[in-house]
Formats: structure tokens, sequence, C-alpha cells
């Protein structure tokens, strides 16, 4: 396997554009959110908690658009929280002072958690688990455990502290931590990023951990190395037997070893921080890895040549890279500022590999800014299309049952199915959304190539309707699949073929005007509007305030007898009731609709 690899990348190695036809269909695509000094979100320390609302949803919509279909977000930055909890004080980074609970209170890891999945995409929590005490200007709280357990604490550079690693109650304690997330939080992933022993780099600050609990070690870079191992194994042995669908993954530095693989050079992680990715991969004690591939293709960290190592190294687990959107920036001309190509290259040569599974960003706002353009090339080419995360048949191979009673009905505006929801498959799960797939012929639909599909529903629906003009006599064939929490999908056995002829046109013209009430209803970030016409008109949809004003026209135009569909995008409004109102010559009719974010 590994000489196809190199055979494969010495062949394209000259080759500066890249052909693929088919995008791929599972592809892991994320970024990070960091929230340590207000990274990424929440923007300040200082925000409304109203105002760290409204940015989240800003944020988790663009990368939606974007083709993500995942966030990391971190959520214990230095021994404290985003969420309510009875352990560890609330982060400085969310109300300015550690300890200070959100006013009017929320809970953020919990609204989080829900926005992410009404865009259907996934929720990694990002913990670090060791460090402490990261800035002069932190106002550590009286209850932090750098207060409460001093003895645990290791001092760096000061004032950096970290939790010692070599101390047992203090690897228990950050487990116990993780798993109170675990237990009562309905998160998809738990994530690690590089932050074990630091990089500033360890010398006799550990003195006192190693006399006591060195064991049969003689040599303390093993008893370090063999510290975080065992930690890794005890979460892993912990989250299976809990919540065992609960995806593991840690993300090290991009370099295992100096000079592996060949004719690299950096930073040991082995060496200098004590960190053995390849001993979790070969204990199978997570489920993914995404090493930090923060280097340019070419040069003393090749990417083309670390990259398809570590894909070699995986063992069965996932290999997702870290990729470093924040190297475009123009303003740093000493370490970054790479061409705007770069990372569009790194994506290119990840699906050259097959057991690289995708990638992860660091950061969100480098994305969301459009660095040199990195998000339009995301979204009008790499990720123009959708993709599903990949499946991980060790933690779950049973795919759900399909839908059943698949049925369509249309006209030359559109087309609209309807199904039943399949009953449990053997292990309990049924549908967690389904995806909906269209071919303009039976004999080209292809359920593997993602440009064919139409709409991954997420909302508890079993009715979707395709908007387009349809053609008369043209065989549209339409297969809709259950797919369940980790993503495995049933058979694409719900299958219809809808022709549009005189008489089904006939059959399908409604007979009265009507405007149908918005789903979902209350709203978030976007909601349908449907509404019939039984012959051609001038149609006016529009959108008011709950004082009377305008803020949306929608339609204002002659339209043809026929059922239509719209999507109103609030994404800009304030939460409240809003008034959708249809005007068709004397008819006219208005639903309240409800924006909650």
């Amino acid at each position: 396997m590994k000489k196809f690899y190199v055979i494969t990348l010495i062949l394209l190695f000259n080759t500066t554009t890249f052909t693929q036809t088919i995008p791929p269909k599972r592809e892991f695509r994320a970024v990070w959110v960091a929230s340590v000094s207000n990274i990424d979100w929440p923007s300040s320390k200082w925000l409304s908690t109203s105002q760290q609302r409204s940015e989240f949803i800003t944020l988790i919509d663009r990368h939606k658009i974007n083709g993500m279909n995942a966030v990391v977000v971190q959520i214990r930055p230095s021994c404290d929280a985003f969420y309510a909890n009875v352990k560890e004080p609330w982060s400085e980074w969310l109300m300015g002072s550690q300890g200070s609970a959100p006013i009017p209170f929320y809970d953020p890891l919990q609204f989080m958690i829900e926005e992410t999945h009404k865009r259907g995409m996934e929720f990694h929590a990002w913990f670090n688990p060791y460090r402490s005490v990261v800035s002069s200007s932190s106002n550590v709280h009286s209850s932090h455990i750098s207060k409460t357990k001093p003895e645990w604490n290791l001092r760096f550079n000061s004032p950096y502290k970290m939790l010692d690693p070599g101390i047992p109650a203090a690897r228990d304690y950050v487990i116990s931590v993780i798993m109170d997330v675990v237990r009562r939080y309905d998160i998809d992933g738990v994530h690690f990023d590089d932050y074990f022993y630091p990089y500033e780099g360890t010398s006799n600050q550990d003195s006192a951990s190693w006399a006591a609990y060195s064991g049969g070690f003689t040599n303390k870079a093993d008893w370090r190395r063999n510290n975080v191992n065992q930690f890794v194994k005890m979460l892993y042995d912990s989250i299976m037997t809990v919540k065992p669908k609960i995806k593991y993954g840690i993300s090290p530095f991009g370099i295992w070893k100096n000079g592996v693989p060949p004719g690299i050079t950096g930073l040991s992680a082995y060496d200098a921080i004590y960190c053995d990715a390849l001993a979790w991969l070969n204990q199978r004690t997570v489920d993914y890895i995404m090493p930090q591939l923060y280097w340019v293709i070419g040069g003393p960290q090749d990417y083309t040549k670390l990259m398809p190592w570590w894909a070699a190294q995986v063992n069965g687990r996932h290999l997702y890279t870290g990729n470093a959107a924040y190297r475009l920036n123009p303003a740093d001309t000493i370490k970054a500022n790479w061409p705007a190509t770069e990372i569009a290259e790194q994506i290119r040569w990840n699906r050259l590999i097959p057991t690289t599974y995708g990638q992860c960003f660091f950061s969100s706002k480098w994305i969301t800014n459009n660095t040199k353009g990195i998000q339009d090339t995301l979204r009008n080419n790499l990720y123009k299309y959708p993709a599903i995360p990949p499946t991980m048949p060790w933690k779950d191979s049973i795919p759900p049952l399909p839908p059943t009673n698949l049925a369509a009905s249309g006209n030359f505006v559109g087309i609209t199915l309807h199904w039943e929801k399949p009953l449990p498959a053997s292990d309990g799960d049924t549908a967690k959304y389904f995806i909906i797939y269209r071919a303009n012929h039976p004999d080209s639909m292809n359920v593997n190539d993602p440009r064919q599909i139409k709409k991954i529903l997420t909302i508890d629906t079993t009715a979707y309707t395709d908007v387009f003009l349809v053609s008369m006599d043209i065989p549209y064939t339409y297969i809709v699949t259950s797919v369940d929490k980790l993503h495995n999908e049933s058979e694409p056995v719900a299958k219809v073929t809808f022709i549009l002829t005189e008489v089904t046109l006939a059959e399908s013209l409604p007979k009265e005007f009507k405007l149908e009430q918005n789903y979902p209803n209350p709203f978030n970030s976007s909601t349908t509007i449907e509404f019939s016409i039984p012959h051609s008109a001038l149609i006016t949809l529009k959108v008011y305030d709950i004082l009377g004003r305008e803020v949306a026209t929608l339609i204002d135009d002659e339209l043809k007898p026929g059922k239509y569909s719209f999507e109103f995008d609030a994404l800009n409004l304030p939460s409240g009731v809003y008034i959708d109102r249809l005007v068709a010559g004397t008819f006219v009719s208005t639903k309240k609709m409800i924006l909650q974010k």
C-alpha cells in the first residue's frame, strides 16, 4: 500500500493542476473554532450574551454554506469552561472575568450543539487537557484548579502553568471533567490538540512526580510518554463504556520524529513534547488522528511527504489533516503569507490518498474572512458539492433501514416527494437524516456521485419539494436514503421516477389559492414558505416584522399555475415574530412566523 502512495505521488508531483471528475461524497470537512484569547468565538470577552449567540449563528451559517460538515469548538481552553458545571469556573474568555456566568444566563455549549445539529453538522468538543494558566492578565478564580490544587500545577515560563501529567490524580481529574461533558451533552466528538507536555521544554519541573510515580521506569522521557499514553487510553476506554458512538480524536504536532519520513527535518513530537501518536494508532486508542501539517508543499517539512506518511500509519483509523489557513495571512511576511493556491493544492493532494479522509482548518476566522479568496475557493470549487463524514465501522457498521412508500407528484415548477420513516434497524438505530438524489434518467443514477445530491434533510420531515423548471416527458428519477448518527447510509432502494405529462400536469394543478404555514416554525436562520395558485396571476410574497415594516420581498412577478416553494433566509434579522403575506389579485393571506436564534 505504501508503494502505491509513493508511485502515485511521484507521477503527479510535477503537476500543478489536478483533475477530478467526481469529488468525494464522503469527506470530513471542519474548522477549529478557538475560544482562547478570543481568537475565533466569541470575538471579544465583552460581548453581551445575545451578541455571543448571534455571532455563533453567523459563524455556523457561513461554514454550512462553505461546505463544512463539522466544527471543532474549544470549550475548555485552560481548566475553565464554556458550559455549566460544578467542577471548573466559567472561562474568562466568555464574560471577561473567570468564574462569571453569562448574564442573562444561557449554556453556551448546549446552545452551540443545538445550532450546529440544526444545520446537520457534527460538533466536536475541544478540550485542552492540562493547560491551566495562560496569561499574566488572567484573573484566576479562587475555585480554579491552580488555586485549589497548586501541587498539581507545573510552572514554566511565567505565568504559564499546566497540570502535571505524571500525577495519577491529576489525570483522573481531567478525565472526570471530560466525562462529565460526555455524559450530559449530545456532542459528536471529544478532541485534543497538541498541548500535553509544553513546547517550552520540560526539565526538572516534574521531579516530585517522577520521584513519587516513576514505577518501573528508569528513563524519564519514556515515563513521560507513558503518562500521556495512559491518559489517552483511559479516556478512550471511558468514552467507549459510557457513549461508544462518540468519536475521539487528537491533533498532534505534524512531525512524529525528526527525519521521519526521510528528508523531513523539524521538532520531534516524540522527543520534545513526549507525544507518541503512533502508539495511539497502534493501540487503537483514538478514532481519528489529525496531525497539524502546517507546512507548504516542498521544503524540509514537505506536505507531500508528511501527509502520505501519516496516511500509511493509521492502522484502520481515520486520518484528517490539520491545515494552516492562518498562514495565508498577508500581514505575516516572515513565517506565513502563503500563496492563495497552497491550501487548495493540499486538499487536492489529500484526495489522492485513500486513507486520508478529510481536513480541518486552523482557524475559523481565516476561512470566514475569505483570506486570499479561500472561502470562495471552497464554496465554488473544492466544496461545491456536499459531503457526508466517513463511516467508522469499528464504532457502528449497521446501516439504517431505507424509507418506505416513496411517491412523487409535480408540475412544471417542481417535483414533490413523500415517504415514510423506516423502522429501527437491528441495532435500534433509525434515520438521523435523509439524502435526496436526482438523475434525469434512471440509467444515470449514481448515489456515489455527490453532484446528484439535491438535498440533505436534517429536519424531522418526510417530504421534500425539488423546485426547478420541469421539462415534459423527461424521466426524473429520485432515490431517498436514510442515514444514522455515525453516517451509515441505507441501501438505495427507495426509488421513484416521475414523468411530467399532460395528464399528470392536469392532475397536479391546485384548485384554489393557498398560503401554507411555513416550516419549520419556530425556525432559526431559514424556513420554507409554500403556496399554490390555480391559474396564472401577478403574485407578491413579502415578509413584514411585527410593526408592519417590510423586511423582504420574495416574489413580485407573474407566475403560472402550480405549487411553489421558497426559502426565506433570516440570517441578518433579529429574533421575533414576522408575517409572510401572499397577494394574488383580490386574494390575500398571511401567516405568523417565529424566528428564534
